[in-house]
């Protein structure tokens, strides 16, 4: 008697365990996801007609809030095609907000709002300048696999201080380009 009495106590404190691998809920949300890239931009640099290129990478971290508001961070070293050492960082972080198209399943519009710093370095290497920027932008994914997306980005920068730059009219620089490249999901 008293065997059968610990035989289903026992079983009663196993059983959850066997219990709660057998499904998943419907309603849960989706899972976090944390993906990589890297990219080749092209943008007008706003300053002296300088059109320049360099890599990007970023990181995106989503979903934050919600199913469709993501953060994501991006650094971009824009040194090509730029004569007598000119050149243009940014070091860029906001919210990105996804659009889900039930149609196309494989393409995943976004908006997103970054803050950050963009950095110059002046021709002939007379000055550098850090300045705060904002950057509107968007783009889409193309959904090459389950891990892998292709990326097709624009962005349109404001540097609302880069008003003591000699050449700048407005008082405001507004760089602006188109990136693309690859976006891999770590997890």
């Amino acid at each position: 008697m008293l065997i059968r009495r610990l035989l289903t106590v026992a079983a009663l404190f196993i059983a959850p365990v066997f219990a709660a691998a057998q499904t998943q809920y419907s309603a849960e949300r989706a899972p976090v996801t944390f993906t990589m890239g890297g990219a080749y931009s092209f943008f007008d640099a706003a300053y002296g007609g300088y059109k320049v290129m360099g890599v990007t990478a970023y990181a995106n971290f989503s979903p934050v809030i919600w199913d469709h508001v993501a953060v994501e961070g991006e650094g971009r070293w824009l040194t090509l095609n730029a004569s007598h050492g000119f050149a243009e960082y940014n070091y860029l972080a906001g919210p990105v907000y996804r659009i889900t198209l039930a149609e196309h399943r494989r393409l995943h519009p976004y908006v997103k709002g970054l803050i950050g710093a963009g950095i110059v370095e002046f021709p002939h290497h007379l000055a550098v300048g850090r300045y705060f920027a904002i950057a509107p932008g968007g783009g889409v994914d193309y959904t090459l696999s389950h891990r892998w997306r292709l990326r097709a980005d624009y962005e349109y920068q404001i540097w609302p201080q880069a008003s003591d730059i000699p050449g700048i009219s407005g008082g405001v620089m507004k760089p602006n380009g188109v990136t693309v490249g690859f976006t891999c999901r770590v997890f």
